[in-house]
């Protein structure tokens, strides 16, 4: 008689019956010291992302000359990881709605944390700058993953709204820091501790949260065949988007340090606005289900006007750091460690509104984005009477605590309101157009705002002139008012409680269906453990039987 099946261990049970649970219940399976945890760790990761783009800044007048760069080349080893770390976001919110968001944030923050190992023994130019590139696309994959992990482990909104808050907060801290811990490490050790420091960060959290990070609950794909899953990453989309990014974000640090009307400029980025018009074409031609960016994504309520505002909030930090530290540094002659210092109070400032998250639980989050915008504008005007170095607490400290507040409400209300009005399922995806947008910013907001300081300045007097910073922070002005005026008319309080009840019905029916599937198994399960009992109890039965039957009671038997 052969053996009956195997029963499925406890273990395996508990696991199943986990993952068919609902979003809240799901997260209560787990403690709130555990679920804590892993935010502090993810938090930790938006801060290596943000610290390996800003610590360099202060490493590079050093690195410039021990590695013989000219100041076009040397931009390049900060470019890099900001090229490929914003090209291949959506690509890694495929990866990671598709399959599994806890091995894509581990696998991406261990290759970060190794590449970062080898690029701190390099002291060559090229193979410096390509291991900054693929640092990008490891840190890529950390920033999708782990804001669909805090939607799935804090799904209530006011958990949810603190936890997105906090986890952006660490992105601005990590931006400042950068620039503090890069400065000690050039004054007082070497550039190359700004590499070592992040893998000394990056694989303790790698090995935590192959232990922490639970079983996600089931969503729709998870029963697909793997080619079916390979399908719907969407790779020829993907491809022609991010080829398209690498060119545009290419075109613009190029025409920063190398000047506009240059071919090496105008074809990449004419092939690139080409490619980008080809992808949303694309788009509109394949299965929405195997699409990367589904085109009615863009017509959830207020997706796009917040997809616009969040175009700022990174564009104001690295404009700031950006030449205010090579004015203190080059034209004031301060230390790197002063210059980063003077930064400190608009790290304080992010961090402290970054726990203004709740409130968009009793105030829509177009106010306080609106605030955001109109705190900017005070802040620009003031950064325009910072001409000199007896100006910093009359003006510059005042802008930077006001602008701070204003860039942190926007990056924190954005978050929370571009997650709101969108399905959970896509959260690894909309954290990457989120993300995106983030660095799609930074980068050409940043090499618009260096080529007209550098145009201007040339014209009055080179790097000492104010002239060309002054013109550059009206163009900021400029630039937040058209923000607030479109986050006035176009963003919808009405659209978007009616979508948040939408949304909530949606949730109440899966979640209602989700309850049938898993009793529904349950009660199957009973029956099996029911049959295979019976199947054993029959059988020990008949063992029994053939064991009290006498020796020549067996041979008549076998004669018969």
């Amino acid at each position: 008689m052969s053996s009956p099946s195997k029963s499925p261990s406890p273990s395996q049970m508990d696991t199943e019956k986990a993952r068919e649970l609902s979003p809240d219940e799901f997260s209560r399976q787990f403690s709130m010291t555990r679920r804590v945890a892993l935010l502090i760790l993810f938090c930790l990761a938006q801060f290596l992302d943000t610290f390996n783009y800003s610590a360099l800044f202060s490493a590079i007048p050093t690195l410039s000359v021990s590695l013989n760069m000219s100041n076009s080349e040397s931009t390049w080893i900060i470019s890099a990881f900001s090229l490929t770390f914003g090209s291949f976001l959506l690509i890694s919110g495929r990866i990671s709605d598709v399959y599994s968001p806890k091995w894509t944030f581990i696998i991406g923050i261990a290759a970060l944390g190794l590449i970062s190992l080898g690029a701190g023994f390099l002291n060559s130019q090229i193979p410096l700058i390509v291991l900054r590139a693929f640092s990008g696309i490891a840190g890529s994959m950390t920033i999708p993953s782990a804001l669909s992990l805090i939607v799935t482990l804090f799904p209530r909104v006011d958990e949810q709204s603190r936890a997105i808050g906090a986890f952006g907060g660490c992105g601005a801290i990590g931006n400042v820091l950068g620039y503090v811990v890069g400065g000690i490490f050039v004054e007082f050790a070497t550039w190359h501790w700004c590499f070592w420091f992040v893998t000394i960060v990056a694989l303790p959290i790698a090995g935590l949260t192959v232990f922490l990070i639970p079983v996600t609950p089931k969503r729709e794909l998870d029963g697909l065949p793997w080619k079916d899953k390979f399908h719907r990453l969407d790779i020829i989309g993907v491809s022609i988007l991010t080829a398209a990014l690498i060119l545009f974000i290419f075109a613009v640090i190029s025409g920063s340090t190398d000047g506009w009307p240059t071919a090496e400029v105008l074809v990449p980025l004419f092939i690139a606005v080409l490619m980008i018009v080809a992808f949303f074409v694309y788009e509109t031609r394949i299965p929405v289900e195997r699409s990367s960016i589904p085109p009615h994504t863009w017509f959830y309520p207020n997706f796009s006007v917040v997809f616009a505002a969040a175009l700022f909030p990174f564009f104001w930090w690295a404009t700031i750091s950006t030449l205010f530290t090579i004015l203190w540094q080059e034209s004031y002659h301060r230390s790197a460690i002063s210059s980063a210092v003077h930064l400190i109070p608009s790290s304080v400032m992010a961090f402290l509104v970054s726990f203004t998250g709740p409130l968009s639980r009793r105030i829509s989050p177009k106010w306080l984005i609106l605030s955001g915008q109109i705190l900017i504008m005070i802040a620009a005007i003031l950064l325009t009477f910072s001409n000199g170095p007896d100006k910093y607490w009359r003006f510059v400290f005042p802008a930077f605590v006001i602008g701070a507040a204003g860039a942190q409400l926007i990056y924190t209300h954005t978050n929370v309101a571009i997650f709101r009005t969108t399905p959970p399922s896509m959260a690894g995806t909309v954290g990457a157009i989120y993300n995106g947008a983030l660095q799609l910013g930074s980068a050409v907001g940043l090499a618009s705002v260096q080529s007209i300081t550098n145009t201007i300045d040339d014209q009055n007097g080179g790097n000492d002139s104010f002239v060309g910073r002054r013109d550059a922070y009206w163009f900021v002005f400029a630039l937040i008012c058209a923000e607030a005026l479109a986050t006035l008319v176009f963003y919808s309080v009405r659209a978007e409680r009616e979508h948040a009840v939408e949304l909530q019905d949606e949730r109440d029916r899966q979640e209602a269906e989700r309850s049938r599937d898993a009793s529904r198994r349950e009660s199957t399960l009973h029956e099996k453990s029911d049959v295979q009992r019976k199947e054993g109890d029959s059988g020990a039965a008949v063992n029994g039987v053939a064991n009290a039957v006498p020796a020549g009671g067996a041979d008549a038997a076998q004669k018969a």
